[in-house]
């Protein structure tokens, strides 16, 4: 199951130079921000608000659910909210959620199909909640058309979804059936190649302007596969920071005409493959969930059964202002921040990021570790209890984040279930390519099922930072076997 040797990104993360003074510019504005920074994402929390219902583009992937609470899915929300609601919503999540540093507009439509309510909740925003950064998501075919209303509102941190640079629209024709524009629905190619220069046109204000570009490309196999590649070099030439590849989520219970049409879901081994292939030319974004248009809480975590209009409706703003408290969470930010410094400190910042397998292995061969986490950088969680996986790729000289995997349920959903039904053989499929689980805990049973498909659970890093753990186990099992069967 170990990966052989074969050509992978070369951008390093090796830290922002301090006598830079542009790089420490977008260092501070991605520090907190767990959508732009890995590094981020497992201490501050971020909140979706779905303030807008509309879209103006058709995507064969998405089909728009507005009281679904079972979908954990773009374009996804248990019901929309009116920028007065959603600016409530707000202050009373970062009173209760104070780690939150990230509102985003993502849906269930598109931000900039709905733009009087889009920006009017980030005014409110602005005035009530000044300590947080904003979001806005969009496929692009406005983007152009709103670049000073973005800068006015100090929006910066844009996410434009593009899914190929063909520019015969062929492609895009197969991804888009039509887009609304200038009053009409144009279809076919037609359709595909405006999308895609109001697309180009838009990114390129942005990054003219000093916001922050995370461009997100949708992974559809047979269809733009081939052409994601070219997407990254595109990117690249625009000054896009972030490239997020996620793959295609279809199944005939989501509506969407590629899920009614049995169209299959991309696999973690075709997004791993697209991530290598693009990650010569781009910064990748590996750590993304597909978050539903009302997330809330830590990404990988979905707290928004916890907070229904019910609990916040009938509060005035000045109840929730105080609520907030702007001084403690500003307070809670700074303890988040120093153990973040002690975490990187004892990690010993052994993590190339996009690093190529020789960069990684003296050998050119290099191991996946699989990883229970509920957060804060540390393997803090049991393996009855994880509903998800952070998956490394590491060797004898540093390590790389590559993804995370998810599973339908936790292996242990109760005392009820424990012994009877259980998700052994998902997991052990969403992990057959990795040599090394790491976990707080694991019992006998499903540890000797993951010994059947030579999957290693080693239990002696628990609660220990995830990074130099990886690290530390990968040469312990494989590189120090090997070094002593050459000394003999």
């Amino acid at each position: 199951m170990s990966c052989s040797t074969g050509g992978c990104g070369t951008h390093s993360d090796m830290g922002f130079d301090p006598n830079n003074a542009q790089a420490m510019a977008i260092q501070e504005k991605i520090n907190n921000h767990p959508c732009y920074s890995e590094g981020a994402h497992q201490h501050y929390a971020r909140i979706h608000v779905p303030v807008a219902p509309a879209c103006n583009i058709q995507c064969n992937y998405c089909n728009r659910k507005y009281d679904c609470s079972n979908e954990s899915r773009p374009g996804v929300t248990s019901g929309k909210l009116s920028p007065q609601e959603a600016v409530k919503k707000v202050l009373y999540v970062g009173g209760d959620i104070q780690q939150l540093s990230v509102v985003g507009i993502a849906g269930p439509g598109d931000a900039l199909a709905n733009p009087q309510k889009t920006f009017e909740t980030f005014k409110m925003l602005q005035e009530k909640a000044p300590d947080l950064k904003l979001c806005l998501s969009t496929n692009g075919l406005k983007l152009p058309d709103y670049i000073d209303e973005i800068v006015k509102y100090n929006v910066d941190h844009v996410t434009v979804t593009i899914n190929t640079v063909d520019e015969s629209g062929e492609i895009g024709s197969q991804i888009y059936p039509w887009i609304h524009w200038e009053h009409k629905k144009i279809r076919g190619k037609e359709g595909a190649k405006i999308l895609l220069q109001r697309q180009l046109e838009g990114i390129k204000m942005l990054a003219q302007r000093g916001i922050l570009v995370k461009a997100n490309s949708v992974l559809i196999p047979g269809i733009n596969d081939k052409d994601l590649p070219n997407v990254a070099k595109k990117l690249k030439t625009l000054n896009v920071f972030l490239h997020n590849i996620m793959p295609l989520l279809s199944a005939p219970e989501f509506g969407t005409k590629f899920g009614l049409e049995g169209v299959k879901s991309a696999t973690d081994q075709e997004v791993m493959a697209a991530q290598e292939a693009c990650g010569m030319d781009m910064k990748l974004m590996k750590h993304c969930r597909q978050c539903r248009a009302d997330a809330v809480g830590l990404i990988g975590e979905d707290r928004g059964e916890e907070f229904t209009n019910k609990s916040f409706a009938g509060l005035s703003f000045d109840e929730l202002e105080r609520r907030y408290d702007i001084d403690a969470r500003a307070k809670k930010h700074e303890i988040i921040e120093n153990w973040r410094a002690n975490l990187a400190h004892a990690n010993e910042r052994i993590k190339i990021e996009n690093g190529s397998k020789n960069q990684l292995s003296t050998t050119g061969k290099t191991y996946l570790v699989a990883v229970t986490t509920g957060g804060e950088g540390m393997i803090n969680t049991h393996f009855g209890s994880a509903k998800e996986f952070l998956v490394y790729e590491a060797g004898d000289k540093a390590i790389k984040f590559v993804m995370h995997r998810k599973i339908e349920s936790a292996y242990c959903n109760g005392a009820e279930n424990c012994n009877g039904n259980n998700p052994i053989e998902e997991i052990k499929t969403t992990l057959k390519d990795c040599d090394i689980l790491l976990t707080q805990k694991i019992g006998d049973c499903p540890m000797s099922e993951l010994s059947s498909i030579g999957l290693i659970a080693d239990e002696s890093y628990a609660n220990e930072p995830i990074e130099k753990s990886v690290f530390e186990a990968v040469k312990k099992h494989f590189f120090t076997t090997h070094k002593e069967a050459e000394l003999g």
